[in-house]
């Protein structure tokens, strides 16, 4: 770390030049080097689309994770298969905190109620190009009693949750079948933390 603040950035214009579903901002900065200088003037389009919280849900007594699969249409833009194996998450609306998005997303897309919620930590999605920041929980889940199709018709949610053994999880992380990060960082967290995460449940 080297002691930046943000005395060390200076934001010379910032403009909304889209805005529909998501918003992008263009922002103009500058900001001191590490040799002690200022750069030039730096110009950046921003995504904005909120921040999100994603939950892993693991039944400990099983040795199970519920995931669940929808369609993605930016994976459709980048060409990949764009129905994709996910862990359940949702965007923080105006006055919700993270927990309380992780306990309803649990509800609205695989049908079920957490019985213990843990916070993992947080992380930047793409920072070079979006503000979006993740939460990420571990819920504590019976995977007997989940199944079937959610989601919200009038959000267009048509996902499917299912479950699998834990090392199976990670084999899909290893061999492509789950692809996105936020899946693979959840369940690469939970094995390199089961045991202390089981301990803590008393499991």
């Amino acid at each position: 770390m080297t002691g930046f603040s943000d005395d060390d950035v200076q934001i010379l214009a910032k403009d909304t030049v889209f805005k529909g579903y998501f918003q992008i901002d263009r922002y103009r900065v500058r900001h001191r080097t590490f040799a002690g200088g200022w750069t030039g003037e730096i110009v950046r389009e921003i995504f904005e689309r909120g921040h999100a919280v994603v939950v892993l849900l693991y039944d400990p007594d099983r040795e199970e994770v519920a995931l669940i699969e929808q369609f993605r249409t930016g994976a459709l833009a980048a060409g990949w298969y764009p129905w994709l194996i996910e862990c359940v998450a949702g965007i923080i609306d105006e006055g919700e905190t993270p927990e309380q998005v992780a306990r309803r997303e649990t509800v609205e897309e695989a049908g079920t109620e957490a019985a213990d919620m843990v916070e993992v930590g947080g992380y930047l999605v793409t920072a070079g190009g979006s503000s979006e920041t993740v939460r990420l929980y571990c819920a504590r889940v019976d995977c007997s009693k989940i199944a079937g199709l959610h989601g919200l018709e009038h959000e267009g949610e048509d996902i499917r949750v299912f479950t699998v053994p834990v090392e199976e999880a990670y084999a899909m992380t290893k061999d492509g079948r789950i692809n996105n990060s936020m899946a693979v960082i959840a369940i690469q967290w939970l094995m390199l933390e089961r045991d202390s995460l089981k301990a803590r449940w008393g499991c």
